[in-house]
């Protein structure tokens, strides 16, 4: 179906949504580029079972979410013999925000503590993905999609107002 340039050009204009998943699951430098790797290499081979009918970038968004969550998930599991990361905000795109004032800051921190579905969601939403592309990412109904984001910004409002 789809030629091997095909795919590493698409990855290529999409890498800073990859970069964007992975730093908000991750924050330590190695295990971030780990991360990046296993995304392209889990992009790469399911590519020719792509169904093109669905949006590229929403199904980017599902293989960057299931790697880093299942990846998030054995580092929780293995944290308690790693000393935790001072800074939470290390960014593999160095260029991306040299000064962040404080309520950003802040909101960066709320959305740390969020579950993985949660910050998900809110990745995408805040990317401007529709309802339905969402949905399509997470594996769950667009109605529940409307659901999680009203839940996610009461709680975060509730939080951030704190």
């Amino acid at each position: 179906m789809g030629s091997h340039t095909e795919i590493i050009h698409l990855i290529e204009q999409h890498r800073r949504l990859i970069y964007k998943v992975v730093n908000s699951y991750c924050s330590d430098v190695h295990e971030q580029e780990d991360l990046i790797q296993e995304i392209i290499f889990q992009i790469i081979k399911g590519y020719e079972k792509f169904d093109h009918r669905v949006k590229v970038t929403t199904w980017m968004y599902k293989v960057a979410f299931n790697v880093s969550i299942s990846h998030y998930r054995k580092l929780k599991s293995r944290q308690k013999y790693v000393v935790p990361m001072p800074d939470k905000l290390i960014s593999v795109e160095e260029d991306e925000a040299p000064e962040i004032d404080e309520n950003l800051k802040r909101l960066r921190e709320l959305i740390d503590e969020l579950d993985p579905l949660n910050k998900a969601i809110l990745i995408m939403y805040l990317d401007d993905n529709s309802h339905s592309e969402i949905s399509e990412a997470m594996g769950i109904s667009v109605s529940n999609v409307g659901t999680k984001i009203n839940r996610i910004k009461k709680q975060l409002k509730k939080k951030f107002n704190q």
